[in-house]
């Protein structure tokens, strides 16, 4: 983590997105923990990236979703500026999504973001997550051999 963070101080500034952004719902930690001009690469975002602002209301937008969304980082692996985090979230979906209503559906997906600091925040983050499973736990579609 060069002299600014320790791999714990790292683990510990990730640990909030999950504890405090998703699981209590406090957006404005996002201020607190990502640079003003952070950078976010991921399938939430139009054209696949955005910034601090746009994942703000793309959080918004699933918490409201998903109100009762809780969110577990599994592992967190830190290597120099940068820290990797396998997570998992389940939540139960209650409010719209864009094209969706909601369905009342219990839903599981898995997720790694890798996220890159300096000067003790987050300047850049890359994500990947099961969104095709998230759409066939809400029923938009049917997987090849996964039909009821």
């Amino acid at each position: 983590m060069g002299v600014d963070m320790t791999a714990d101080e790292a683990k510990a500034l990730v640990s909030r997105i999950a504890d405090e952004i998703w699981n209590q719902g406090a957006l404005e930690v996002c201020d607190e923990i990502m640079a003003p001009d952070a950078r976010y690469h991921g399938p939430h975002m139009p054209n696949g990236e955005g910034t601090r602002e746009t994942w703000k209301r793309a959080i918004g937008m699933y918490l409201a979703a998903f109100p009762d969304s809780h969110v577990t980082y599994e592992d967190m692996v830190v290597a120099g500026d940068t820290v990797v985090g396998r997570w998992s979230a389940k939540g139960t979906h209650q409010g719209p999504l864009p094209g969706l209503e909601p369905t009342g559906k219990a839903i599981r997906i898995e997720g790694i973001t890798i996220y890159r600091l300096a000067e003790g925040k987050i300047v850049e983050a890359w994500e990947q997550l099961d969104m095709l499973g998230m759409w066939e736990q809400l029923g938009v579609m049917d997987l090849p051999g996964n039909e009821t």
